[in-house]
């Protein structure tokens, strides 16, 4: 009989490779997979209980909020609030950083997270999930500032998602790998089915919003019909597959190999920097990239070394097989000047997003 791995020992027996790293830190992944159990059970009955639909409200970026949206955010707030293992939270639902209450002991981590990416997809059955990040404490006080949460990618000490589709699937890394754990129903546990996840070298897919692609840069253009095997004498086309959820695309593109891209264009004057929050969404996912041998960029160069300004801030994402985001950067430098000179100064921080 095969091993069998709970998510939970799992996660203790990575802890003995660090003799620096401490219960809380371990204890904050059970949580996060914890808040993955609770909102997976809502996900697989949500026609049934209630919840599928629109609120009232808009996020921060003047998207309507989703039942479930509010559901997963406070799910993973109330989960990690009072453990006294965190200093401060933030989420892509909520503007300002989240404090933790002054009632509570605070800790020697931050948690930045997507509650539900993708949850307009919840009202037709389609794969969702959720994104986290981790980063160490570095300021002096008591409790955790913004500058705490502001860290590049290269800081990072745990990065992860969890996918509800068919199962409900968590991967994470804490920078010795990437291992993957789905949720049996039937225990209750996340066991260990994938173990030291790496892409495959041969890519099958490319992931991409086409509807998009009249107001994407030419080089991005270009880069697409080399994926499709137009520009490019000889090359095998890939398949395209896009699913409208970060987390799905990601996952499949993981395991089967290939690129996912949301880029940056001058559709809308003064907003050269694109969709994707780099701090809900594209650290997380480049830092998991770069421990399975893959790449992230912006176009310009590695998700991971970009210094934040802003817990809302947007970038561009290449995401995939190195070789397939490499390429795309190599058209932006050659086709893409005015878009890359429009766009580093937000990269940089020398000018703010709207």
């Amino acid at each position: 009989m095969a091993r069998i791995v709970t998510i939970e020992r799992h996660i203790l027996e990575q802890q003995k490779q660090f003799p620096k790293a401490t219960g809380a830190f371990t204890q904050v992944l059970y949580d996060m997979a914890l808040s993955a159990k609770i909102i997976a059970r809502e996900t697989t009955r949500a026609g049934l209980v209630g919840i599928l639909g629109e609120t009232d409200d808009q996020n921060v970026y003047g998207e309507q909020q989703q039942k479930l949206d509010i559901f997963a955010d406070q799910t993973i707030f109330k989960m990690n609030d009072h453990t006294g293992r965190l200093c401060a939270m933030a989420s892509e639902e909520h503007e300002d950083m989240i404090e933790i209450p002054a009632h509570f002991d605070s800790g020697k981590y931050v948690l930045l997270y997507d509650p539900l990416d993708g949850s307009s997809n919840i009202d037709v059955n389609v794969s969702v999930g959720t994104i986290f990040a981790i980063h160490r404490k570095i300021s002096s006080g008591e409790r955790g500032t913004l500058a705490d949460l502001l860290q590049p990618g290269r800081s990072l000490a745990a990065a992860g998602y969890v996918t509800y589709g068919s199962s409900t699937m968590m991967v994470y890394t804490t920078g010795q790998g990437v291992h993957g754990f789905t949720l049996d129903p039937s225990v209750g546990e996340f066991l260990l089915s994938h173990e030291n996840i790496r892409v495959p070298a041969t890519a099958k897919y490319y992931s991409a919003n086409q509807g998009n692609e009249k107001y994407w840069t030419p080089g991005m253009r270009r880069y697409a019909k080399w994926l499709q095997g137009i520009e490019g004498e000889g090359r095998k086309p890939l398949g395209h597959r896009y699913i409208g959820s970060l987390v799905a695309d990601f996952h499949r593109n993981l395991l089967r190999g290939g690129v996912f891209f949301y880029p940056g264009d001058l559709h809308e004057a003064g907003k050269p920097y694109g969709k994707m929050r780099l701090m809900f969404e594209a650290q997380a996912m480049a830092f998991l990239a770069e421990q399975a041998g893959a790449y992230a960029s912006d176009g310009i160069g590695d998700i991971l070394d970009i210094q934040p300004y802003s817990l809302h801030q947007r970038v561009p994402l290449i995401v995939g097989n190195r070789d397939l985001v490499e390429k795309a950067e190599e058209y932006i430098r050659k086709y893409d000047q005015e878009w890359v000179e429009a766009y580093r100064p937000f990269r940089e921080g020398v000018r703010e997003q709207a």
